[in-house]
């Protein structure tokens, strides 16, 4: 259907005639000096002639007005209604890219890659899932830094973490979890959400940083900020050197007894990621723990219409200024 964005300036289409009758009548600044005696021969053949010769640029001078009239009303082309879903929740995360995420125990398709690639394809699918969501990025290691605002934008969210890499935030291996979760509060708090939502990944312990976890925590809960904690790494990995082979803990610096603290005292949970198999269940168990919901809102695409009839009225103003020319 044709919507007109400002229907009130088609109030404005009998101004020109208004103006004509408000205003006096323009008299003759001078009279003919030479009389013809014999004008009035002529008088029939000039109305027959001459009249309807100068009626037609009058014409186009007012279809010219009425579709400049309709043009400023803004005409749009509305569409079919299409459904929405908004979910009236705010979810961040917040990925850990710190030195230590280069740590390649993690298998996908048959070979080994570090965790950041493995959290990126996860957490990737896991984006764009969430239609719905106001989704942000928080990339963090020696300090915090805030990727990407809170957007509907699933699609840029992904992008973005994708592109992130080791060090993107600075050149120091240390981990800044408090002061992640503060960042994720200062951009979450005065939001009027429904449900707020931080998801943490990381694979060691808070080492840098002006705020400890657990205050950044207390803080959170204070503002009904709700965090899921993930701990990535494998538990065990074979080394093999010159002298052997040896098997070690590349999890060793994992802190785990704080991640369940911080999950436990903002009414999350913690879970514990060994593997792509896990951190994707993960990921799956937190769409049912935070399910996207379904309240039905419409949007109607418009198209702006108001260029066709703008370019007709230029279109007639130039044909009526080249035949004024060409009078005089």
């Amino acid at each position: 259907m044709i919507h007109f964005e400002w229907p009130w300036l088609l109030l404005s289409l009998p101004l020109p005639l208004l103006i004509r009758w408000l205003l006096p009548t323009h008299a003759p600044a001078e009279q003919a000096a030479l009389k013809v005696p014999f004008l009035e021969d002529f008088a029939d053949a000039e109305t027959r002639t001459v009249m309807p010769a100068r009626r037609w640029p009058l014409l186009l001078a007012a279809i010219a007005w009425g579709l400049l009239v309709l043009a400023a009303s803004r005409p749009q082309w509305l569409g079919e209604p299409i459904e929405q879903a908004v979910s009236g929740r705010d979810l961040m995360l917040a990925v850990d890219v710190s030195g230590s995420m280069e740590e390649q125990d993690f298998v996908i398709d048959k070979r080994m890659v570090d965790r950041l690639s493995a959290t990126k394809q996860i957490a990737g699918e896991f984006i764009k899932r969430r239609a719905g969501d106001r989704v942000g990025l928080i990339l963090f290691g020696t300090t915090p830094y805030l990727q990407t605002p809170l957007t509907f934008d699933r699609k840029t969210v992904a992008t973005l973490l994708n592109e992130a890499f080791i060090g993107i935030t600075d050149d120091e291996p240390a981990t800044s979890i408090g002061d992640a979760i503060g960042l994720a509060v200062k951009h979450l708090q005065d939001k009027e959400a429904d449900s707020r939502v931080l998801i943490l990944l990381t694979d060691g312990a808070n080492t840098a940083g002006q705020v400890s976890p657990l205050q950044a925590a207390e803080l959170a809960a204070e503002n009904h900020l709700k965090i899921y904690t993930i701990g990535i790494g494998a538990d065990e990995m074979i080394v093999r050197s010159f002298f052997g082979s040896r098997r070690i803990n590349p999890s060793r610096d994992l802190d785990e007894r704080t991640l369940k603290a911080i999950a436990q005292k903002t009414g999350g949970r913690y879970f514990r990621a060994r593997n792509t198999e896990e951190l994707d269940k993960i990921y799956h168990l937190l769409d049912e723990l935070e399910p996207v919901e379904k309240d039905k809102q419409y949007f109607r695409p418009r198209s702006e219409l108001y260029p066709w009839p703008l370019a007709l009225a230029l279109l007639l103003a130039a044909i009526l200024a080249a035949s004024r020319s060409r009078w005089t």
